[in-house]
């Protein structure tokens, strides 16, 4: 059976998700359609290629992503349709999907310029319903991705928007929190093979973690091995360093969000 993933700062308070799940069975009622998230948050680029990235290795080949944040909606962006192994995405160049890029063997890449496959009328502010959804159905019903419009270099896509982190043998690993999760858990951007690179050679291995100029710690294995209700560090379940509080909000105690400064130090 085909599959259709879902990504949108949309929320579900309004009508628009519903609807182009209603676009995509009135073009192919066959199609499965999955969430995986719609409450990135409104216009922010870097949230939405995050949670992309951490989500798309775990569907199977086939899956076509419908992935709309797209503040320049109407403008002069452009519509991309993307093959990385076997898993396709439709979505604006704006650097959503650069995440999808980094462990991808095969790409191919379209601008989505054919018109037949789109809604009519096509409206100013609605692009996920009149170009996205109607799109990614005709996909995953089948239609190669070179009818949709000319080849694009993959070189040539909006990249950037996930920052990066800053690696020293001397100095240790900094980098940002990227986001918070509904149980207040800081996600950050620097993964366990950075961390693990810099512990390489040093005696001990052991590090320690600073938020800002809040201590945190050396790195558990689990929320227990700290006290109830204090601050944690530990490597999540997308192979990166979080910031967490056992049995609490690390964003609320420790007052922070996205773009707050994070270090990793060797002790």
């Amino acid at each position: 059976m085909a599959l259709i993933a879902l990504l949108t700062d949309f929320g579900t308070c309004d009508e628009y998700v519903g609807v182009m799940k209603g676009v995509i069975a009135g073009i192919d009622p066959g199609i499965r359609v999955v969430d995986v998230c719609h409450q990135i948050e409104p216009q922010n680029i870097a949230h939405g290629a995050f949670i992309l990235q951490a989500a798309a290795p775990y569907f199977p080949e086939g899956t076509v992503f419908v992935t709309v944040v797209d503040p320049g909606v109407g403008g002069r962006r452009r519509i991309l349709a993307v093959d990385c192994s076997g898993r396709r995405f439709v979505a604006p160049d704006n650097g959503l999907i650069e995440g999808v890029f980094k462990n991808s063997s095969e790409t191919s890449v379209v601008s989505v310029e054919s018109r037949r496959y789109f809604l009519t009328p096509v409206s100013r502010t609605f692009h996920g319903r009149d170009i996205f959804a109607p799109v990614a159905a005709h996909l995953a019903a089948g239609l190669p991705l070179a009818e949709l419009g000319p080849p694009v270099d993959p070189a040539d896509i909006v990249t950037g928007k996930m920052p990066r982190y800053r690696f020293s043998s001397r100095d240790g690993i900094e980098g940002v929190v990227v986001a918070a999760d509904r149980f207040g858990n800081l996600m950050t951007n620097i993964d366990e093979l950075a961390i693990e690179r810099l512990c390489k050679g040093a005696a001990g291995s052991q590090v320690a973690v600073v938020l800002a100029d809040t201590p945190i710690g050396t790195i558990v294995d689990s929320y227990d091995q700290a006290a109830e209700n204090a601050p944690l560090a530990i490597i999540g379940s997308r192979g990166l360093l979080e910031i967490a509080v056992n049995c609490g909000n690390a964003r609320r105690m420790l007052q922070t969000g996205k773009d707050r400064r994070v270090r990793v130090q060797l002790l």
